[in-house]
């Protein structure tokens, strides 16, 4: 039995039972989940890979866990497609992205190899390698590693050389990939090739200018509107305010592209998401031109979740990308809409003090909340609460700030339980919506200019909405649960597999 049969034959006989598990994000079946890899468009049917540790609750040897959808909402799990079984990735098939080819789905991905030196400690080496598939069954060729270490510029690091996200321009394919410099700051190197197997080195496409952590992983590189997007999640990043947190986070850089040098000149940067658990976020462009979002909603240095639990890791909902006024605009995929079940509407609804409302209850919902008017300092909603948890987000009027609080959420760990994010656009009305999926809350604010991202594992007894104003605030909310059974069946959806 090889690596990846071995690894399918645990996800089968192991697989957690859904029905503690969330409803409409994307888990691992069992064990360890992170990034989101290879999302893509193949044969009209979108693929979501991911980076995947069957066989325990942490990070371990890197796989490709595969799911696929027809619309980013409802997902078929797949067996995994790679596993690290070569001396090229022996450490981990690490992060990577997928192209639609003549020659089928390609898979380019980062192998890790471990040598040992004389003094008896380990030299890591990272270089990006190709695998060809049909959709479901994929080989790794046998000229891997594509790209070598090698082909760096001098000073550049070999250790260091990881996620490469590939895109096509008439008949030349582009890589990025996460790299350091000599100065060990993070930098986003960029490759060119005809054929998926024989790449040049072009340019650096970007780099921190010591200001935004340290190593950047996970560059994804894309026009939307008029202006070119670079994402990066950086490591080690220091606190700047309330727009950047410690440790690691998802920054987005918008500028001008110029192809003569092959560098991206950035106007602004800014946090992706100002929650506590969002990284690594990969794109793709659908065939009706949008560009949709995903990424992996947890944090390296916060796993909360209980100990019983038997898969850790989730990811996002879809999200469409939108640049308004150079602005970035996220939303949830608009097909999530198709889901949506038992509305229930309040408009001018009057809160003072703290209430619950009737309809309004659970843990798994699409919930808006408009604040229209009013003469109060706070507004909070609270949710995944009863007698003894709660978790909140509260609007701070004078400061203009939305403070989120997860301190009794249940949770055991000395993790970050409180954050804030300031509102950078002031209107006279204040838009949240909420998506709630058990263990998880996405924050859309004002049609999607600011997102805030996080997890909480509270117990699922827990699902009362509380609401509660200082003084009096006049609200709009419009509430619906989220149910994937009944819509569409899934034989409709996953007919070609």
């Amino acid at each position: 039995m090889t690596d990846l049969e071995k690894a399918n034959t645990y996800q089968e006989e192991k697989r957690v039972d859904e029905s503690r598990k969330p409803v409409y994000h994307v888990t691992p079946p069992v064990g360890w989940m992170n990034d989101p890899n290879g999302f893509s468009i193949f044969e009209g049917m979108i693929h979501l890979f991911y980076q995947y540790h069957p066989y325990s609750d942490v990070w371990g040897p890197m796989h490709w866990g595969h799911y696929i959808s027809k619309d980013f909402v409802k997902w078929k799990e797949l067996p995994a497609a790679l596993a690290p079984d070569t001396d090229y990735d022996a450490a981990g098939c690490f992060s990577g992205s997928a192209i639609e080819t003549e020659e089928g789905h390609a898979l380019l991905y980062t192998g890790v190899m471990e040598k040992e030196k004389r003094d008896g400690s380990k030299e890591v080496i990272q270089q990006q390698c190709l695998a060809l598939g049909d959709g479901l069954h994929y080989k790794k060729i046998s000229g891997n590693p594509v790209i070598l270490s090698e082909q760096l510029p001098e000073g550049f690091s070999r250790e260091d050389f990881r996620d490469p996200k590939v895109w096509r321009e008439e008949e030349t394919y582009y890589l990025v990939v996460g790299n350091k410099n000599k100065q060990q700051d993070g930098q986003v190197v960029l490759f060119e090739s005809k054929d998926l197997k024989k790449w040049q080195f072009v340019s650096v496409l970007a780099d921190n200018q010591g200001k935004y952590g340290k190593m950047w992983e996970c560059p994804d590189f894309f026009p939307l509107g008029e202006k070119y997007i670079l994402v990066v999640s950086p490591q080690d990043m220091q606190a700047d305010g309330v727009e950047f947190h410690n440790g690691n986070q998802a920054v987005v850089l918008i500028g001008e592209y110029d192809r003569q040098k092959y560098r991206l000149q950035e106007d602004q940067v800014s946090s992706l998401d100002y929650g506590t658990d969002f990284y690594a976020p990969q794109t793709l462009k659908t065939e009706d031109g949008r560009r949709i979002m995903i990424a992996w909603m947890q944090s390296w240095d916060m796993n909360i979740k209980p100990a019983e639990q038997k898969w850790n890791g989730m990811m996002t909902i879809p999200r469409e990308l939108e640049l308004r006024e150079d602005r970035l605009y996220q939303r949830p995929i608009k097909e999530l809409e198709n889901y949506r079940t038992e509305p229930v509407a309040y408009t001018g609804r009057e809160i003072s003090g703290k209430c619950q409302l009737p309809g309004i209850r659970g843990r798994v919902m699409d919930l808006m909340v408009e604040l229209q008017e009013g003469d109060y300092k706070e507004f909070t909603v609270s949710f995944a609460a009863n007698e003894r948890y709660q978790t909140s987000f509260r609007y701070i009027c004078d400061t203009q700030t939305i403070e989120f609080d997860r301190t009794y959420c249940g949770m055991v760990r000395d993790a970050v339980c409180r954050r804030d994010m300031k509102l950078k656009r002031v209107e006279k009305t204040l838009k949240l919506r909420f998506l709630l999926d058990r263990f998880s809350v996405e924050l859309f604010v004002d049609d999607g200019v600011q997102t805030f991202t996080s997890t909480f594992y509270t117990p699922l007894e827990a699902e009362d909405i509380v609401f509660e104003c200082d003084k009096k605030a006049v609200v709009n909310i419009e509430k619906y649960n989220i149910s994937l059974d009944g819509e569409k069946k899934e034989a409709d959806l996953y007919e070609k597999i």
